[in-house]
């Protein structure tokens, strides 16, 4: 770290495009095992907890897995803000892997405190694939962030719309082995996870964050200059400043209304996501018996799954084409009409798979378009931290949703739970359609 940081301005200026492909290429790869293992975990996580602790305790055990990767984005992003990315990608990984083991062990004991222990620890695998999206953009142009952004977004497509199917694969092996049905898949998915980690902390070199600030730190001579006679002021972002925590990045947010704006898309897009899709499965549960139930929800999971990122490449580009906030409006278009079709399906499949797909390009544009908005309107010595806020905000968002869908599904129905989600989309409306500044202010000083 101290080389990155500190390397006199005379070295030679790094080979960046060269290393924002090496870059890309690793974090697309692990973004395929990281999401298998995620994904895994997502398809039965409700069932198995509904099968421990009842229909409500589905929802609890499922925001719990949010609430993890949410209160774990501020340790991860403190680390990343010190030392790199690379260290906190791995942390995160570690994490997950460890939560998943608990999850196992709950399943064999039958004890619930550990089974939302262990999900809440199994957050750290989502904490990571989340933040890879940023490191992506660490040394990506900026008429080219949305795209490379969207590209590791969708490198989770691969292993994540198999994943559900796989599933199945993973508890009829592991019952083979003596593990209670639904407990094999997070063995998986900590396998998957310690893989990854593996992966990032041998090859993630050099860090690009530490890259980047190293890059600023040279430039600063050509972009300052004395001004009137006054001394050039200290380039931002060279390295972490003391105290850029949570605190520290709201005090930025506060003053910069596209940075607000890109928090909000994320946040609620995610909300609406997660409180639909989290109790789809129990949804499907009430129509089909134990032995098609698992078979369904692969399937109706990967084609929502195909929805969030097998088009964000597109999304990408789009929100390089035509702006953050027009994809972004686009976006809860998408998620408005998911939750009309899914929650007037019945129990109709293929509407409600037609459903989830709307539901997953709706997060993808809100996903995408918002964390391009929201890298590009930070200064670089907190962005780690308000990226780190932002995805706390998101978890904790899309946490209350999961907890209140199980309740809602258990007190009331699918349809009013949709109706409801579709309710919380509405103010990001009015935020999106206010002009907001769109360029990065540290750039434009």
């Amino acid at each position: 770290m101290a080389t990155d940081l500190t390397a006199p301005r005379t070295t030679a200026r790094p080979d960046v495009a060269s290393i924002q492909r090496r870059t890309l290429w690793l974090l697309f790869t692990t973004q395929i095992i990281g999401g298998i293992g995620v994904t895994i975990g997502i398809a039965v996580g409700a069932l198995l907890a509904a099968r421990i602790a009842g229909t409500a305790m589905a929802g609890v055990a499922q925001s719990a897995g949010v609430v993890g990767a949410a209160l774990l984005a501020v340790p991860v992003t403190r680390i990343m803000a010190r030392s790199g990315r690379r260290p906190g990608l791995v942390v995160a990984y570690a994490v997950g892997a460890a939560g998943g083991v608990l999850v196992v062990l709950a399943a064999v004991t039958r004890w619930v405190p550990m089974l939302l222990l262990g999900m809440l620890l199994f957050g750290g695998g989502t904490a990571a694939n989340l933040q890879a999206r940023y490191t992506a953009v660490d040394l990506a142009e900026p008429a080219r962030r949305g795209r490379q952004l969207s590209l590791i977004v969708w490198a989770t497509t691969i292993g994540a719309v198999a994943a559900p199917n796989f599933a199945a694969l993973a508890d009829r092996v592991t019952t083979g082995w003596g593990l209670p049905a639904l407990a094999g898949p997070f063995a998986f998915s900590s396998v998957a996870f310690v893989l990854a980690a593996v992966v990032l902390l041998g090859l993630l070199r050099p860090d690009p964050l530490l890259t980047a600030r190293r890059l600023v730190a040279a430039d600063a001579p050509a972009v300052g200059g004395p001004v009137g006679g006054a001394p050039a002021a200290a380039p931002v972002g060279v390295r972490a400043p003391r105290g850029a925590g949570m605190r520290a990045a709201w005090s930025v947010v506060r003053g910069r209304p596209a940075a607000r704006l890109g928090i909000a898309a994320v946040a609620v897009g995610h909300l609406v996501m997660v409180a639909v899709m989290a109790m789809t499965p129990v949804r499907l549960g009430e129509s089909y018996a134990d032995a098609d139930v698992l078979r369904l929800v692969g399937i109706v999971l990967s084609l929502h799954i195909a929805g969030m990122y097998a088009f964000s490449p597109v999304v990408g580009w789009l929100t390089d084409r035509l702006g953050r906030r027009a994809v972004i409006l686009g976006g809860v278009g998408l998620l408005l009409a998911a939750c009309a079709v899914a929650g007037t399906a019945g129990h109709h499949t293929p509407r409600l798979s037609v459903g989830l797909v709307l539901l997953g390009l709706g997060w993808s544009g809100t996903m995408v378009a918002g964390s391009t908005l929201l890298s590009e309107s930070v200064p670089a010595g907190v962005r780690p931290s308000v990226q780190g806020l932002s995805d706390l905000i998101m978890g904790l968002a899309g946490a209350g949703a999961a907890v209140v869908s199980g309740f809602v599904m258990q007190f009331a129905s699918y349809p009013v739970l949709t109706l409801l989600a579709a309710v919380a989309v509405v103010p990001l409306v009015a935020l999106a359609l206010r002009p907001v500044p769109t360029g990065a202010p540290d750039e434009e000083g």
